[in-house]
Protein backbone atom coordinates (compact mmCIF):
# COMPACT_ATOMS: atom_id res chain seq x y z
CA UNK A 1 0.00 0.00 0.00
CA UNK A 2 1.68 3.57 -0.59
CA UNK A 3 1.09 6.06 1.46
CA UNK A 4 0.62 9.54 0.35
CA UNK A 5 0.98 13.01 1.94
CA UNK A 6 -0.75 16.10 0.83
CA UNK A 7 1.17 19.50 1.35
CA UNK A 8 -0.75 22.66 -0.59
CA UNK A 9 -2.67 25.76 -0.18
CA UNK A 10 -5.47 23.50 -1.55
CA UNK A 11 -5.16 20.30 0.55
CA UNK A 12 -8.43 20.11 0.84
CA UNK A 13 -9.34 20.10 -3.24
CA UNK A 14 -7.02 17.61 -3.51
CA UNK A 15 -7.77 15.20 -0.87
CA UNK A 16 -11.36 15.56 -2.10
CA UNK A 17 -9.75 15.52 -6.13
CA UNK A 18 -8.08 12.14 -4.80
CA UNK A 19 -11.55 10.63 -3.23
CA UNK A 20 -12.86 10.93 -6.54
CA UNK A 21 -10.29 9.59 -8.87
CA UNK A 22 -10.18 6.77 -6.73
CA UNK A 23 -6.83 5.15 -7.18
CA UNK A 24 -5.64 1.93 -6.37
CA UNK A 25 -3.32 1.01 -3.59
CA UNK A 26 -3.39 4.35 -1.83
CA UNK A 27 -3.91 6.03 1.49
CA UNK A 28 -3.67 9.62 2.54
CA UNK A 29 -1.07 9.64 5.74
CA UNK A 30 -0.70 12.76 7.68
CA UNK A 31 2.37 11.46 8.71
CA UNK A 32 5.44 12.61 6.55
CA UNK A 33 7.70 10.09 8.36
CA UNK A 34 5.59 7.15 7.13
CA UNK A 35 5.09 8.97 3.46
CA UNK A 36 6.34 7.00 -0.02
CA UNK A 37 4.47 9.56 -2.13
CA UNK A 38 4.20 13.19 -1.63
CA UNK A 39 2.17 15.71 -3.69
CA UNK A 40 3.15 19.40 -2.93
CA UNK A 41 3.68 23.03 -3.54
CA UNK A 42 7.52 23.25 -2.98
CA UNK A 43 7.25 25.97 -0.98
CA UNK A 44 5.43 25.03 1.44
CA UNK A 45 6.96 21.60 1.58
CA UNK A 46 10.69 22.25 1.46
CA UNK A 47 11.20 22.70 5.20
CA UNK A 48 9.50 18.79 5.45
CA UNK A 49 11.68 17.15 2.73
CA UNK A 50 14.44 15.92 5.56
CA UNK A 51 11.60 14.00 7.62
CA UNK A 52 10.38 12.30 4.68
CA UNK A 53 12.51 9.17 5.57
CA UNK A 54 10.64 7.24 3.48
CA UNK A 55 10.00 9.25 0.02
CA UNK A 56 10.62 7.58 -2.98
CA UNK A 57 8.68 10.06 -5.30
CA UNK A 58 7.28 13.34 -5.55
CA UNK A 59 5.29 14.89 -7.82
CA UNK A 60 5.27 18.88 -7.29
CA UNK A 61 2.09 21.01 -7.51
CA UNK A 62 4.28 23.67 -9.62
CA UNK A 63 6.48 23.93 -12.80
CA UNK A 64 9.52 25.57 -10.60
CA UNK A 65 10.53 23.07 -7.62
CA UNK A 66 13.69 25.82 -6.55
CA UNK A 67 12.48 25.39 -3.10
CA UNK A 68 13.19 21.34 -2.93
CA UNK A 69 15.97 21.68 -5.18
CA UNK A 70 18.05 23.92 -2.61
CA UNK A 71 17.58 20.95 -0.16
CA UNK A 72 20.83 18.46 -0.86
CA UNK A 73 18.35 15.51 -0.63
CA UNK A 74 18.29 13.86 -4.05
CA UNK A 75 17.43 9.91 -2.89
CA UNK A 76 13.65 9.88 -4.57
CA UNK A 77 11.68 11.08 -8.31
CA UNK A 78 10.91 14.43 -8.67
CA UNK A 79 8.23 15.31 -11.34
CA UNK A 80 6.37 18.52 -11.84
CA UNK A 81 3.39 20.49 -13.69
CA UNK A 82 5.25 21.04 -16.18
CA UNK A 83 3.07 21.40 -19.86
CA UNK A 84 -0.34 23.30 -18.44
CA UNK A 85 1.35 26.70 -18.76
CA UNK A 86 1.73 28.11 -21.67
CA UNK A 87 -1.71 29.17 -22.60
CA UNK A 88 -1.72 31.21 -19.21
CA UNK A 89 1.67 32.31 -19.84
CA UNK A 90 0.46 33.84 -23.00
CA UNK A 91 -2.21 35.55 -21.98
CA UNK A 92 -0.10 37.38 -19.41
CA UNK A 93 2.50 38.72 -21.71
CA UNK A 94 0.05 39.28 -24.63
CA UNK A 95 -2.38 41.10 -22.33
CA UNK A 96 0.29 43.32 -20.69
CA UNK A 97 1.71 43.63 -24.57
CA UNK A 98 -1.74 44.82 -26.71
CA UNK A 99 -1.98 47.17 -23.22
CA UNK A 100 0.97 48.91 -23.78
CA UNK A 101 1.37 48.84 -27.56
CA UNK A 102 -2.73 50.21 -27.77
CA UNK A 103 -1.78 52.60 -25.17
CA UNK A 104 -5.30 51.05 -23.19
CA UNK A 105 -4.61 52.37 -19.94
CA UNK A 106 -4.23 56.08 -21.56
CA UNK A 107 -7.57 55.76 -23.09
CA UNK A 108 -8.82 55.08 -19.75
CA UNK A 109 -7.51 58.13 -18.54
CA UNK A 110 -9.07 59.80 -21.41
CA UNK A 111 -12.64 58.39 -20.74
CA UNK A 112 -12.46 59.61 -17.32
CA UNK A 113 -11.57 63.36 -18.91
CA UNK A 114 -14.15 62.95 -21.56
CA UNK A 115 -11.47 63.44 -24.30
CA UNK A 116 -10.91 62.06 -27.41
CA UNK A 117 -7.99 61.76 -28.64
CA UNK A 118 -6.45 59.23 -31.02
CA UNK A 119 -3.05 58.33 -30.17
CA UNK A 120 -0.36 56.50 -33.05
CA UNK A 121 0.42 53.21 -31.80
CA UNK A 122 2.96 50.42 -33.43
CA UNK A 123 1.50 46.86 -34.53
CA UNK A 124 3.07 44.05 -33.23
CA UNK A 125 3.58 42.65 -36.65
CA UNK A 126 6.93 42.55 -37.98
CA UNK A 127 8.66 43.17 -34.55
CA UNK A 128 11.21 40.60 -33.52
CA UNK A 129 10.50 38.79 -29.98
CA UNK A 130 13.33 36.95 -27.98
CA UNK A 131 12.27 34.12 -26.23
CA UNK A 132 14.44 32.87 -23.50
CA UNK A 133 13.75 29.01 -22.54
CA UNK A 134 12.46 27.06 -25.68
CA UNK A 135 10.20 24.32 -23.54
CA UNK A 136 6.30 24.11 -23.72
CA UNK A 137 6.19 27.69 -22.24
CA UNK A 138 8.74 29.57 -24.53
CA UNK A 139 7.01 27.38 -27.53
CA UNK A 140 3.39 28.82 -26.83
CA UNK A 141 4.60 32.08 -26.36
CA UNK A 142 6.24 32.16 -29.87
CA UNK A 143 3.05 30.48 -31.30
CA UNK A 144 1.17 33.30 -29.88
CA UNK A 145 3.70 35.79 -30.87
CA UNK A 146 4.03 33.94 -34.59
CA UNK A 147 -0.17 34.49 -34.59
CA UNK A 148 0.36 38.28 -34.51
CA UNK A 149 2.74 38.29 -37.38
CA UNK A 150 5.80 38.74 -35.27
CA UNK A 151 9.79 37.36 -36.06
CA UNK A 152 10.39 35.02 -32.63
CA UNK A 153 13.74 34.16 -31.87
CA UNK A 154 14.44 31.30 -28.71
CA UNK A 155 17.24 31.43 -26.74
CA UNK A 156 18.50 27.60 -25.32
CA UNK A 157 21.72 26.43 -23.69
CA UNK A 158 22.31 23.92 -27.10
CA UNK A 159 20.83 26.56 -29.65
CA UNK A 160 18.88 23.32 -31.16
CA UNK A 161 16.21 24.07 -33.59
CA UNK A 162 12.80 23.79 -32.42
CA UNK A 163 9.16 24.69 -33.73
CA UNK A 164 7.46 27.04 -33.56
CA UNK A 165 10.57 29.63 -33.40
CA UNK A 166 11.63 31.32 -36.81
CA UNK A 167 15.24 30.62 -34.82
CA UNK A 168 16.87 29.26 -32.02
CA UNK A 169 20.59 30.37 -30.74
CA UNK A 170 22.64 29.17 -28.07
CA UNK A 171 23.18 31.60 -24.74
CA UNK A 172 26.66 32.25 -25.97
CA UNK A 173 24.62 34.40 -28.86
CA UNK A 174 21.79 36.43 -26.09
CA UNK A 175 23.61 39.05 -27.26
CA UNK A 176 23.29 39.84 -30.51
CA UNK A 177 19.59 38.51 -29.94
CA UNK A 178 18.91 41.32 -27.82
CA UNK A 179 20.57 44.02 -30.03
CA UNK A 180 17.76 43.28 -32.37
CA UNK A 181 14.84 42.56 -30.14
CA UNK A 182 11.81 44.52 -29.20
CA UNK A 183 10.09 42.06 -26.85
CA UNK A 184 12.26 39.86 -24.50
CA UNK A 185 10.24 36.95 -22.94
CA UNK A 186 12.22 35.17 -20.29
CA UNK A 187 10.47 31.66 -18.89
CA UNK A 188 13.89 30.48 -18.05
CA UNK A 189 14.03 28.31 -14.64
CA UNK A 190 16.21 29.13 -11.56
CA UNK A 191 19.18 27.77 -11.43
CA UNK A 192 23.28 27.89 -11.70
CA UNK A 193 23.42 28.84 -15.50
CA UNK A 194 20.81 30.94 -15.22
CA UNK A 195 21.46 33.09 -12.73
CA UNK A 196 21.61 36.94 -13.40
CA UNK A 197 21.70 36.01 -17.30
CA UNK A 198 20.19 39.14 -17.66
CA UNK A 199 21.88 41.64 -16.36
CA UNK A 200 23.52 45.54 -16.60
CA UNK A 201 25.43 44.03 -19.36
CA UNK A 202 23.66 41.99 -21.56
CA UNK A 203 20.55 44.60 -21.10
CA UNK A 204 22.60 46.72 -22.28
CA UNK A 205 22.95 45.38 -26.01
CA UNK A 206 18.89 46.59 -26.30
CA UNK A 207 17.73 49.36 -27.52
CA UNK A 208 14.33 50.84 -25.65
CA UNK A 209 12.94 46.78 -25.57
CA UNK A 210 9.70 45.79 -23.85
CA UNK A 211 10.76 42.59 -21.15
CA UNK A 212 8.54 40.55 -18.93
CA UNK A 213 10.03 38.45 -16.69
CA UNK A 214 7.44 35.28 -16.02
CA UNK A 215 10.51 32.50 -15.39
CA UNK A 216 12.32 32.86 -12.05
CA UNK A 217 13.25 36.27 -10.41
CA UNK A 218 16.55 35.06 -10.19
CA UNK A 219 17.69 34.90 -14.01
CA UNK A 220 17.19 38.66 -13.53
CA UNK A 221 19.96 41.04 -12.33
CA UNK A 222 17.50 43.65 -10.24
CA UNK A 223 19.80 46.25 -10.55
CA UNK A 224 21.16 45.92 -13.68
CA UNK A 225 17.26 46.59 -14.52
CA UNK A 226 17.33 49.57 -13.03
CA UNK A 227 20.36 50.76 -14.39
CA UNK A 228 18.95 49.66 -18.40
CA UNK A 229 16.10 51.42 -17.54
CA UNK A 230 17.84 54.33 -16.66
CA UNK A 231 20.12 54.00 -19.59
CA UNK A 232 16.88 53.49 -21.78
CA UNK A 233 17.83 50.04 -23.07
CA UNK A 234 14.62 48.62 -21.81
CA UNK A 235 11.53 51.13 -22.10
CA UNK A 236 9.25 49.07 -19.77
CA UNK A 237 9.74 45.80 -17.27
CA UNK A 238 6.97 43.54 -16.50
CA UNK A 239 7.98 41.73 -13.57
CA UNK A 240 5.92 38.56 -12.51
CA UNK A 241 8.90 36.63 -10.18
CA UNK A 242 10.87 37.91 -8.12
CA UNK A 243 14.38 36.95 -6.22
CA UNK A 244 12.45 37.88 -2.88
CA UNK A 245 8.52 36.93 -2.95
CA UNK A 246 6.43 38.53 -1.53
CA UNK A 247 8.06 41.71 -2.56
CA UNK A 248 9.23 43.87 0.45
CA UNK A 249 7.03 46.87 0.49
CA UNK A 250 10.21 48.91 0.78
CA UNK A 251 11.52 47.31 -2.81
CA UNK A 252 11.95 50.45 -5.58
CA UNK A 253 10.28 48.51 -8.17
CA UNK A 254 6.95 48.81 -6.58
CA UNK A 255 7.14 52.84 -7.43
CA UNK A 256 9.23 52.97 -10.55
CA UNK A 257 6.90 54.14 -13.06
CA UNK A 258 8.46 51.87 -15.99
CA UNK A 259 8.13 48.54 -14.17
CA UNK A 260 4.92 46.64 -13.94
CA UNK A 261 4.72 44.54 -10.74
CA UNK A 262 2.26 41.77 -10.52
CA UNK A 263 2.24 38.75 -7.73
CA UNK A 264 3.41 35.44 -9.23
CA UNK A 265 -0.06 35.37 -10.89
CA UNK A 266 0.94 34.56 -15.05
CA UNK A 267 0.35 30.89 -14.70
CA UNK A 268 -1.31 28.88 -11.31
CA UNK A 269 -1.39 25.56 -10.48
CA UNK A 270 -5.44 24.74 -10.99
CA UNK A 271 -5.68 21.24 -8.67
CA UNK A 272 -7.99 19.39 -11.75
CA UNK A 273 -5.03 19.97 -13.98
CA UNK A 274 -2.38 19.04 -11.38
CA UNK A 275 -4.47 15.73 -10.64
CA UNK A 276 -4.69 14.49 -13.79
CA UNK A 277 -1.08 14.39 -14.30
CA UNK A 278 -0.66 13.17 -11.34
CA UNK A 279 -2.87 10.39 -11.64
CA UNK A 280 -1.25 9.60 -14.96
CA UNK A 281 2.31 9.32 -13.01
CA UNK A 282 0.65 7.33 -10.39
CA UNK A 283 -0.95 4.62 -12.83
CA UNK A 284 2.71 4.59 -14.18
CA UNK A 285 3.89 4.15 -10.77
CA UNK A 286 2.49 1.39 -9.84
CA UNK A 287 3.15 -0.28 -13.14
CA UNK A 288 6.80 0.25 -12.85
CA UNK A 289 6.83 2.41 -15.96
CA UNK A 290 8.73 5.68 -16.26
CA UNK A 291 7.35 9.12 -15.35
CA UNK A 292 6.42 11.84 -16.84
CA UNK A 293 8.09 15.18 -16.88
CA UNK A 294 10.70 13.72 -14.39
CA UNK A 295 12.94 17.10 -13.05
CA UNK A 296 16.71 16.41 -13.42
CA UNK A 297 18.45 17.43 -10.24
CA UNK A 298 21.85 18.37 -11.55
CA UNK A 299 19.92 20.53 -14.78
CA UNK A 300 17.13 22.04 -12.13
CA UNK A 301 14.80 21.25 -14.45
Amino acid sequence: MNRLYLCSENHDQYADLLAKANLPNVILTTHIEEANLVLADPPAFAHQLEYAHQLAWLQSTFAGCDALLANPKRDYQLTNVRGIFGPLMSEYVFGQLLSVTRHLRQYQAQQVERLWSPISYSSLQGMHMVVLGTGSIGAHVAATAKHFGMTVTGVSRSGTPTAPFDDVVSNADLRTSLSSADVIVSTLPSTSQTKHLLNADSLSYCHQALLFNVGRGPVLEEQGLLTAIEKQHIRHAFLDVFVTEPLGSEHPFWTHPAISVTPHISAISVPEQVMMIFKENYLRWIKGQPLQHTVDFESGY
